[in-house]
């Protein structure tokens, strides 16, 4: 069974950092593209930043400058640094995997979410 883990959201005062986190576990064979989402009240779920199996990155305009992703291979993680954090982004964040588990082809598979919270 495949779990998707995240971590590190928080309550931050604008301005300030985050590191998010997403550990990847179970019988996994391989994992291609990683990606970060995140959700705000009353919004859609939106893509904030993908990482593929190379570590090419992409990001949504509104995180360009930044946001980091970035993933831990051997550690089966991709984590994503907020900078300069503001109001707006808050939300609950999500990772997204695509990979390869024991016994089945490859497909996405989503964390739980993590609440970041930016509020003076």
């Amino acid at each position: 069974q495949v779990q998707l883990v995240e971590s590190g959201g928080d309550l931050v005062q604008p301005g300030g950092s985050l590191r998010l986190s997403c550990a990847a576990s179970g019988s996994i064979l391989s994992i291609n593209s990683m990606a970060w989402y995140r959700q705000a009240p009353g919004k859609q779920r939106e893509l904030v930043a993908t990482i593929t199996s190379s570590s090419i990155t992409n990001y949504a305009d509104s995180v360009k400058g930044r946001f980091t992703i970035s993933r831990d291979n051997a550690k089966k993680t991709v984590y994503v640094q907020i900078n300069s954090l503001k109001p707006e982004d808050t939300a609950v964040y999500y990772c997204k995997a695509n990979l390869r588990a024991v016994g089945s082809l490859s497909r996405d598979y989503w964390g739980q979410g993590t609440q970041v919270t930016v509020s003076s």
